[in-house]
Protein backbone atom coordinates (compact mmCIF):
# COMPACT_ATOMS: atom_id res chain seq x y z
CA UNK A 1 0.00 0.00 0.00
CA UNK A 2 1.30 3.72 -0.87
CA UNK A 3 0.30 6.65 1.40
CA UNK A 4 -0.07 10.08 0.34
CA UNK A 5 1.42 12.94 1.51
CA UNK A 6 0.61 14.00 4.90
CA UNK A 7 -2.65 15.42 4.59
CA UNK A 8 -2.80 18.41 6.83
CA UNK A 9 -0.10 19.77 3.27
CA UNK A 10 -3.52 19.38 1.52
CA UNK A 11 -5.38 21.56 3.88
CA UNK A 12 -2.63 24.61 3.58
CA UNK A 13 -3.09 24.43 -0.71
CA UNK A 14 -6.78 24.17 -0.59
CA UNK A 15 -7.29 27.09 1.89
CA UNK A 16 -9.73 24.41 4.29
CA UNK A 17 -9.16 23.63 7.73
CA UNK A 18 -11.08 20.66 8.74
CA UNK A 19 -12.90 20.26 11.40
CA UNK A 20 -13.37 16.20 11.22
CA UNK A 21 -9.88 15.83 9.49
CA UNK A 22 -11.30 11.53 9.12
CA UNK A 23 -13.65 13.07 6.04
CA UNK A 24 -10.12 14.49 4.06
CA UNK A 25 -8.38 10.96 4.64
CA UNK A 26 -11.49 9.09 3.08
CA UNK A 27 -11.90 11.72 -0.07
CA UNK A 28 -8.10 10.88 -1.16
CA UNK A 29 -8.32 7.01 -0.30
CA UNK A 30 -8.62 5.05 -3.76
CA UNK A 31 -10.75 2.02 -3.63
CA UNK A 32 -7.50 0.06 -4.22
CA UNK A 33 -6.56 1.04 -0.77
CA UNK A 34 -9.36 0.14 0.91
CA UNK A 35 -9.77 -2.90 -0.89
CA UNK A 36 -6.17 -4.08 0.48
CA UNK A 37 -7.05 -2.82 4.06
CA UNK A 38 -10.16 -4.95 4.03
CA UNK A 39 -8.00 -8.16 3.16
CA UNK A 40 -6.18 -7.22 6.30
CA UNK A 41 -9.73 -6.92 8.10
CA UNK A 42 -9.48 -3.13 8.64
CA UNK A 43 -12.31 -0.94 7.72
CA UNK A 44 -11.05 1.80 5.70
CA UNK A 45 -13.92 3.49 3.29
CA UNK A 46 -12.52 4.91 -0.34
CA UNK A 47 -13.93 7.98 -1.83
CA UNK A 48 -16.07 6.60 -4.12
CA UNK A 49 -19.45 7.27 -2.41
CA UNK A 50 -17.69 11.04 -1.81
CA UNK A 51 -17.13 11.24 -5.47
CA UNK A 52 -20.94 10.36 -6.27
CA UNK A 53 -22.11 13.60 -3.88
CA UNK A 54 -19.22 15.88 -5.09
CA UNK A 55 -20.46 15.15 -8.82
CA UNK A 56 -23.64 16.41 -7.85
CA UNK A 57 -22.43 19.33 -6.26
CA UNK A 58 -20.01 20.35 -8.25
CA UNK A 59 -23.31 19.88 -11.21
CA UNK A 60 -25.42 22.55 -9.16
CA UNK A 61 -22.77 25.23 -8.38
CA UNK A 62 -21.55 25.37 -12.27
CA UNK A 63 -24.98 25.51 -13.05
CA UNK A 64 -26.12 28.24 -11.05
CA UNK A 65 -23.00 29.99 -11.80
CA UNK A 66 -23.89 29.58 -15.55
CA UNK A 67 -27.54 30.21 -14.97
CA UNK A 68 -27.01 33.87 -13.02
CA UNK A 69 -24.34 35.17 -15.45
CA UNK A 70 -25.55 33.76 -19.09
CA UNK A 71 -29.48 35.07 -18.92
CA UNK A 72 -29.51 35.82 -22.71
CA UNK A 73 -28.63 31.19 -23.11
CA UNK A 74 -30.70 28.78 -23.73
CA UNK A 75 -30.67 25.72 -22.76
CA UNK A 76 -28.59 23.95 -25.46
CA UNK A 77 -25.50 27.11 -24.60
CA UNK A 78 -25.53 26.69 -21.11
CA UNK A 79 -25.15 22.64 -21.31
CA UNK A 80 -22.35 22.67 -23.64
CA UNK A 81 -20.86 25.40 -21.46
CA UNK A 82 -21.40 23.46 -18.08
CA UNK A 83 -20.10 20.10 -19.50
CA UNK A 84 -16.67 21.93 -20.62
CA UNK A 85 -15.95 22.79 -17.27
CA UNK A 86 -17.29 19.55 -15.66
CA UNK A 87 -15.87 16.95 -17.82
CA UNK A 88 -13.12 14.60 -16.87
CA UNK A 89 -10.13 16.29 -18.41
CA UNK A 90 -11.05 19.77 -17.07
CA UNK A 91 -11.35 18.67 -13.39
CA UNK A 92 -8.18 16.25 -13.86
CA UNK A 93 -5.91 19.65 -15.11
CA UNK A 94 -7.35 21.45 -11.30
CA UNK A 95 -6.58 18.08 -9.09
CA UNK A 96 -2.94 18.03 -11.03
CA UNK A 97 -2.57 21.95 -10.03
CA UNK A 98 -3.44 21.28 -6.85
CA UNK A 99 -1.04 18.08 -6.73
CA UNK A 100 -3.87 16.09 -5.67
CA UNK A 101 -2.25 12.52 -6.93
CA UNK A 102 0.59 13.08 -4.22
CA UNK A 103 -1.88 12.68 -1.62
CA UNK A 104 -3.86 9.76 -2.48
CA UNK A 105 -3.69 6.55 -0.53
CA UNK A 106 -3.64 3.52 -3.61
CA UNK A 107 -2.59 -0.03 -3.37
CA UNK A 108 0.51 -1.33 -4.29
CA UNK A 109 -1.07 -2.52 -7.57
CA UNK A 110 -1.91 0.60 -8.59
CA UNK A 111 0.92 2.92 -7.34
CA UNK A 112 3.12 0.52 -9.65
CA UNK A 113 1.10 2.17 -12.77
CA UNK A 114 1.45 5.35 -11.79
CA UNK A 115 -1.77 5.80 -11.07
CA UNK A 116 -1.92 8.93 -8.92
CA UNK A 117 -1.57 10.85 -12.45
CA UNK A 118 -4.32 9.39 -14.54
CA UNK A 119 -7.06 12.01 -15.48
CA UNK A 120 -10.25 9.41 -13.97
CA UNK A 121 -8.57 8.88 -10.79
CA UNK A 122 -7.39 12.48 -10.47
CA UNK A 123 -11.00 13.97 -11.61
CA UNK A 124 -12.48 11.44 -9.01
CA UNK A 125 -10.57 12.42 -6.19
CA UNK A 126 -11.37 16.40 -6.83
CA UNK A 127 -15.04 15.54 -7.15
CA UNK A 128 -14.67 13.40 -3.72
CA UNK A 129 -12.66 16.81 -2.16
CA UNK A 130 -15.50 18.97 -3.00
CA UNK A 131 -17.96 16.94 -0.95
CA UNK A 132 -15.61 16.25 1.44
CA UNK A 133 -15.79 20.27 2.50
CA UNK A 134 -19.48 20.07 1.62
CA UNK A 135 -19.72 17.22 4.51
CA UNK A 136 -17.49 18.91 6.78
CA UNK A 137 -18.90 22.29 6.66
CA UNK A 138 -22.55 20.98 7.12
CA UNK A 139 -22.72 22.25 3.59
CA UNK A 140 -22.04 25.86 4.63
CA UNK A 141 -22.55 27.46 1.22
CA UNK A 142 -19.84 30.01 1.79
CA UNK A 143 -17.42 26.97 2.20
CA UNK A 144 -17.91 24.53 -0.61
CA UNK A 145 -19.29 27.43 -3.36
CA UNK A 146 -16.16 29.12 -2.59
CA UNK A 147 -14.13 26.42 -2.99
CA UNK A 148 -16.18 24.94 -6.28
CA UNK A 149 -15.85 28.64 -7.71
CA UNK A 150 -12.49 29.37 -6.64
CA UNK A 151 -11.34 26.10 -8.51
CA UNK A 152 -13.00 27.32 -11.59
CA UNK A 153 -12.54 30.49 -11.31
CA UNK A 154 -9.97 31.30 -14.36
CA UNK A 155 -11.98 28.19 -16.18
CA UNK A 156 -15.53 30.54 -15.43
CA UNK A 157 -13.68 33.79 -16.49
CA UNK A 158 -12.35 31.78 -19.94
CA UNK A 159 -15.77 30.49 -20.75
CA UNK A 160 -17.49 34.48 -20.11
CA UNK A 161 -14.86 35.86 -22.51
CA UNK A 162 -15.43 32.75 -25.10
CA UNK A 163 -18.81 34.12 -25.54
CA UNK A 164 -18.20 37.83 -25.65
CA UNK A 165 -18.32 39.34 -29.16
CA UNK A 166 -19.66 35.67 -30.03
CA UNK A 167 -23.06 37.63 -30.96
CA UNK A 168 -23.50 34.97 -33.76
CA UNK A 169 -24.36 32.44 -31.01
CA UNK A 170 -25.95 34.92 -29.08
CA UNK A 171 -28.46 35.96 -31.91
CA UNK A 172 -29.02 32.03 -32.52
CA UNK A 173 -29.63 31.56 -28.74
CA UNK A 174 -32.00 34.59 -28.41
CA UNK A 175 -34.18 33.13 -31.72
CA UNK A 176 -33.94 30.04 -30.36
CA UNK A 177 -35.54 30.96 -27.17
CA UNK A 178 -38.85 31.84 -28.84
CA UNK A 179 -38.98 28.44 -30.34
CA UNK A 180 -41.09 29.09 -33.33
CA UNK A 181 -38.44 31.52 -35.21
CA UNK A 182 -36.21 30.97 -37.57
CA UNK A 183 -32.40 32.81 -38.00
CA UNK A 184 -30.99 32.94 -41.88
CA UNK A 185 -28.07 35.33 -43.02
CA UNK A 186 -27.97 36.35 -46.93
CA UNK A 187 -25.13 38.00 -48.66
CA UNK A 188 -26.83 40.73 -50.52
CA UNK A 189 -23.73 42.29 -52.10
CA UNK A 190 -20.22 41.06 -53.06
CA UNK A 191 -18.11 43.83 -54.09
CA UNK A 192 -14.50 44.12 -55.70
CA UNK A 193 -11.82 42.35 -56.81
CA UNK A 194 -11.35 38.28 -56.43
CA UNK A 195 -8.78 39.08 -54.49
CA UNK A 196 -10.11 42.28 -52.26
CA UNK A 197 -13.70 41.04 -51.65
CA UNK A 198 -16.16 42.85 -49.32
CA UNK A 199 -19.29 41.11 -48.06
CA UNK A 200 -22.87 42.65 -47.13
CA UNK A 201 -24.75 40.45 -45.41
CA UNK A 202 -27.89 40.37 -43.67
CA UNK A 203 -29.60 38.82 -41.14
CA UNK A 204 -32.64 37.79 -41.27
CA UNK A 205 -35.74 36.31 -38.63
CA UNK A 206 -38.51 35.03 -39.94
CA UNK A 207 -37.61 36.46 -43.22
CA UNK A 208 -37.32 40.16 -41.81
CA UNK A 209 -34.10 41.91 -41.80
CA UNK A 210 -33.02 42.63 -38.59
CA UNK A 211 -29.59 43.46 -38.65
CA UNK A 212 -26.73 44.18 -41.42
CA UNK A 213 -23.00 44.13 -41.45
CA UNK A 214 -20.16 44.41 -43.84
CA UNK A 215 -16.30 42.99 -43.72
CA UNK A 216 -14.08 41.44 -45.88
CA UNK A 217 -15.41 38.29 -45.61
CA UNK A 218 -18.85 36.34 -45.03
CA UNK A 219 -18.13 35.21 -41.32
CA UNK A 220 -16.65 38.78 -39.92
CA UNK A 221 -19.94 40.54 -42.32
CA UNK A 222 -22.41 38.13 -40.39
CA UNK A 223 -20.90 38.60 -37.23
CA UNK A 224 -21.32 42.54 -37.61
CA UNK A 225 -24.96 41.35 -39.18
CA UNK A 226 -25.53 39.33 -35.77
CA UNK A 227 -24.54 42.59 -33.60
CA UNK A 228 -26.75 45.06 -35.01
CA UNK A 229 -29.65 42.48 -34.38
CA UNK A 230 -28.73 42.09 -31.05
CA UNK A 231 -28.90 46.06 -30.44
CA UNK A 232 -32.45 46.20 -32.32
CA UNK A 233 -33.23 43.90 -29.98
CA UNK A 234 -32.15 45.57 -26.80
CA UNK A 235 -29.43 43.35 -25.96
CA UNK A 236 -26.26 44.38 -24.25
CA UNK A 237 -23.29 43.68 -26.24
Amino acid sequence: MAIGKEITELEKIIGYKFKDITVLENAVTHSSYANEQKTRGISFPSNERLEFLGDAILQIVVSEYLYENFPKYGEGALTKMRQSLVCEENLAKIAAELHLGDYINLGRGEEATDCRQRPKVLADALEALIAAIYVDSAADPAAYKSFILGLMNSRMKKALDSKKGDYKTMLQQLVEADGSALLEYTVLKEEGPEHDRTFTVGAYVNNNEVGRGVAKSKKNAEMIAAKAALLLFGVEV
